[in-house]
C-alpha cells in the first residue's frame, strides 16, 4: 500500500514541477519579447524617415507614402526593386480623421449585439460627410 502511495506522490510532484517550468519558461519568453520590442522601438525613434501607408497592389507589390523630412514621396515596392513614383504635397494626403477603421472592442461589441454610442458617432459623422460631398 505504502508502494502505492509514494508512487502516485511522485507523479504529483512531476506534475507539479512540469507545470510550474512551463509558467516559467512562458514568463521568460514574454519578458524577452518586450524587451526587444522596446529595443527595436528605441533604435526607430529618432528616424526621419516615416511609412505613412501602404497599400498592396498584388501579391508581392506594394505602393507606399514616405514622409521623409517633411517631403511625402509614392514608391513602388516590389519584389527585387523599389521605384520612386513621384512627390505628393501634404495638402492632397487624408489624414486620419478623413478614414476610420473600427476599433477591435466596437467590433466585440457589434459582434456581441451591443451597439455603443461611441461606435453610432463616427458614422453619422460620415453620413453627413457623404451627403455634403
Amino acid at each position: 500500500m505504502s508502494l502505492l502511495l509514494t508512487g502516485n506522490t511522485g507523479s504529483y510532484a512531476q506534475l507539479v514541477t512540469v507545470l510550474l517550468l512551463f509558467v516559467l519558461i512562458l514568463g521568460v519568453t514574454a519578458a524577452v519579447t518586450k524587451w526587444i520590442a522596446n529595443y527595436q522601438k528605441q533604435q526607430n525613434a529618432g528616424a526621419n524617415i516615416q511609412v505613412v501607408e501602404t497599400s498592396r497592389i498584388s501579391n508581392n507589390k506594394y505602393v507606399q507614402i514616405l514622409r521623409v523630412g517633411g517631403t511625402y514621396f509614392v514608391i513602388a515596392v516590389c519584389k527585387d526593386t523599389v521605384t520612386l513614383l513621384g512627390q505628393v504635397p501634404e495638402e492632397q494626403l487624408k489624414t486620419g480623421d478623413a478614414v476610420r477603421g473600427f476599433r477591435f472592442k466596437e467590433l466585440l461589441d457589434k459582434a456581441a449585439g451591443k451597439q455603443s454610442s461611441s461606435a453610432e458617432e463616427p458614422k453619422e459623422s460620415r453620413e453627413q460627410d457623404e451627403q455634403e460631398a
